[in-house]
């Protein structure tokens, strides 16, 4: 597959959840993003916006095995990873699969279970494996997990432990639509007898092991790459951040730009879509000083901040 296919595909899933979601087409890019650049996708807003909605529609566009996890404070990791079960007849113990074994892995409202069960998920994520009684199972390919939470404020809820929260490529807020949205909204709502819509399936699951092939092959110029490391570094030194973005962010920059060129038909990137994804990707990996929360800092500004200070290179 080239980006030229890659692009149209893209487009096509796009197009298919727009019918099922209403968004911002921005929105709705940043989530394929995670998907394209192989890597996970965090959704945090307040419930009733359309998180798992969006979770759902785009594994039914992409045309994956789906399995949805919802999370609650009495969730224990065996119920995400799986767990041995006696078998009665045979008189032994079998493995049985938990939900992570999947293409596409819905956590829904993960910050809604206790720390050690969140934890369940960092050895899948990163390693897209997980370990049970001692014994390593590899999880289906392709794989990624969409994980929707609700804001730290909203009651019963469980901050994500730094370390998970730095496995998520990108991190997304969908945000309430303006009144022709949601009026569009009812519309389609009086135009069916679900209460939820229904999305097609666009692409094969060979298409989607392709399609995230593509962004491999994309160039990005030895002066971008400079410039990425120089974006990352920066958030260390910002005076309101006590942790700034991990080497593991700075690669993730990198994937995400080559994936976002992907999406947009071009075999090169160029230094608007490091500042395109930028906020998406860096953005929640940031831990910001005590000072700065009770200043109300944003990390979203820290990140502005970076990207007008660092030098924006001249790419030919």
């Amino acid at each position: 597959m080239d980006v030229a296919q890659a692009s149209e595909d893209c487009a096509a899933v796009l197009d298919e959840i727009s019918n099922a979601v209403i968004a911002d087409r921005e929105f709705l890019e940043t989530v394929l993003l995670g998907g394209v650049a192989r890597g996970h996708v965090l959704l945090e807003d307040v419930p009733g916006t359309g998180k798992t909605l969006t979770a759902r529609a785009m594994a039914s566009a992409l045309g994956l095995e789906f399995s949805r996890v919802q999370f609650t404070p009495d969730l224990l990791p065996a119920d995400v990873t799986g767990t041995h079960v006696f078998n009665e007849e045979t008189r032994e113990f079998e493995f049985q699969e938990g939900p992570i074994f999947a293409n596409i892995v819905l956590a829904d409202e993960i910050n809604r279970a206790p720390p050690k069960t969140q934890a369940a998920l960092l050895e899948a994520m990163e390693e897209a494996q997980v370990t049970v009684d001692g014994e390593t199972r590899q999880l289906p390919q392709p794989f990624f997990v969409i994980a929707t939470q609700n804001p730290v404020e909203q009651e019963g809820t469980f901050p994500l432990p730094e370390a998970q929260v730095d496995r998520f490529m990108v991190k997304s807020s969908i945000g309430y639509p303006d009144e022709a949205g949601e009026t569009e909204l009812l519309h389609r709502r009086a135009g069916r007898v679900e209460q939820s819509p229904s999305v097609g399936r666009v692409l094969t699951d060979q298409e989607v092991t392709d399609l995230r092939q593509v962004p491999e092959d994309v160039t990005v110029h030895e002066d971008l790459l400079s410039y990425m490391a120089q974006l990352t570094r920066l958030t260390r030194e910002d005076g309101r951040v006590e942790v700034g973005v991990s080497p593991r962010g700075t690669q993730r920059l990198f994937e995400a730009s080559r994936a976002y060129a992907t999406l947009v038909g071009r075999d090169y990137v160029t230094p608007d879509d490091i500042k395109r994804v930028a906020q998406p990707v860096l953005a929640h990996r940031l831990v910001l000083t005590p000072d700065a929360m009770v200043n109300n800092v944003e990390k979203s500004q820290v990140v502005d901040a970076v990207l007008e200070s660092v030098p924006v290179p001249t790419v030919e």
